[in-house]
């Protein structure tokens, strides 16, 4: 039977395939560490459970109101308001089946077949197919050599009449890097000179680190408030994955016709996991600082032990909790006689020898790196970095 050709050239989520591996292997018993999937290993706040439970008590198990029901976007638009100074109404605000598919909506609100959108690589795996299912062009700017930041004469070189927007991830998912006050009125001006959307996607927002400050565009230039369509959710600031909540939030133009297309995709988010969006909105910032604490503490140690370990190097993350770990100089080397000659080959490596589960840069436009998750206890940082040196102290 035929399969369409945009399905056969979609790939599965490298991050996915990794902690995907990772559970077999444990399934047999093996003593894996995992430093794959981007997740949370904290329980969700007591306060989603609370809301949860309260919601179903009152046989609030219909469908929900397409755009999120509004209790949810009225807690949002105030959270915008006091923690960005930024004026976004309830009805700029549409919640959605987690940040994943908000992106997707947002792409498909304004892409055609054939436009362009310019990504930073080292860039999240999920953009690259998302743009490609809504058959855009995906148009990689590069950010090695300029230490992860994008460098504004070459991103303006990446413009084409056929460009329609440029999609942002501040802290950055691989890197940890963050996006400063400059960086931002340049691209900025970019959107506004080649009159480009922006798609903000800064669902690691809270996750921030040290003297490090997280800004919203439109907070240094509010000329971009009919241009910028932002995307956030609970998911990591909350530890709550599995509730699948996201949303986005922009001009009326482009959000009504995302609420229409998600009334035909998804009805609307689950209308109990809102109410407990809404529960850890309202009631649990003091949990969510004793996470972000223990995230800091955990980057910290992390940091530490990659420090003293020989052939790689890496960027303090600011933000986010992952490490992206150049590998460079222990590629063609060999590995108890086996050659690692990528990165990939690296991680299949790692994994079978050590039993440490890392993402393989490659999967980020990024070859020649690893991804390494630190949203994992102490005990498992310290064991699996242990590990690793082990595997490095072995490369000849």
């Amino acid at each position: 039977m035929k399969l369409s050709q945009r399905i056969m050239a979609i790939k599965p989520s490298a991050t996915l395939a990794v902690d995907a591996k990772a559970g077999e292997l444990k399934a047999q018993g093996k003593d894996v560490i995992s430093f794959g999937a981007g997740e949370p290993d904290f329980i969700s706040p007591e306060a989603a459970f609370a809301y949860a439970r309260r919601a179903m008590d009152e046989g609030r198990t219909h469908y929900p109101p397409t755009p999120g029901i509004p209790e949810l976007r009225r807690e949002i638009s105030d959270y915008y308001k006091r923690r960005f100074g930024l004026p976004v109404e309830p009805a700029q605000i549409v919640v959605g089946c987690g940040a994943k598919p908000m992106i997707y909506e947002a792409l498909a609100a304004i892409v055609d077949a054939g436009d362009e959108v310019i990504l930073l690589a080292p860039t999240w795996v999920s953009y690259i197919e998302q743009i490609r299912l809504v058959d855009g062009k995906v148009v990689v700017v590069d950010t090695e050599k300029t230490n992860f930041v994008p460098d504004l004469q070459m991103t303006e070189q990446a413009i084409t009449p056929r460009t329609t927007a440029i999609l942002l991830n501040s802290p950055s998912n691989p890197t940890g890097i963050m996006y400063g006050e400059d960086i931002l009125r340049g691209l900025g001006a970019l959107a506004v000179k080649h009159d480009l959307w922006l798609i903000w996607d800064e669902i690691y927002e809270q996750l921030v680190y040290g003297e490090n400050r997280h800004f919203h565009p439109l907070q240094l230039m509010p000329e971009l408030a009919e241009r910028i369509i932002t995307i956030n959710g609970v998911s990591k600031t909350y530890a709550m994955t599995g509730w699948r909540i996201g949303y986005a939030w922009g001009p009326r133009k482009v959000m009504d016709k995302i609420n229409a297309f998600q009334s035909h995709l998804t009805s609307g988010a689950t209308s109990i996991a809102q109410w407990a969006a809404l529960g850890v909105m309202r009631e649990s910032e003091a949990d969510m600082r004793k996470m972000r604490d223990a995230f800091q503490a955990r980057r910290s140690l992390i940091c530490g032990l990659l420090a003293v370990m020989p052939l790689i190097s890496f960027p303090e993350p600011q933000g986010a909790f992952y490490v992206f770990i150049n590998i460079k100089n222990c590629l063609n080397k060999s590995y108890k006689g086996q050659l690692l000659q990528d990165d990939i080959e690296f991680c299949a490596a790692l994994l079978e020898a050590e039993l440490v589960a890392v993402v393989p840069g490659s999967a980020f436009f990024a070859p020649g790196y690893l991804r390494v998750s630190y949203a994992t206890g102490e005990d498992a940082i310290r064991e699996g970095m242990s590990r690793l040196r082990r595997f490095l102290e072995e490369i000849k």
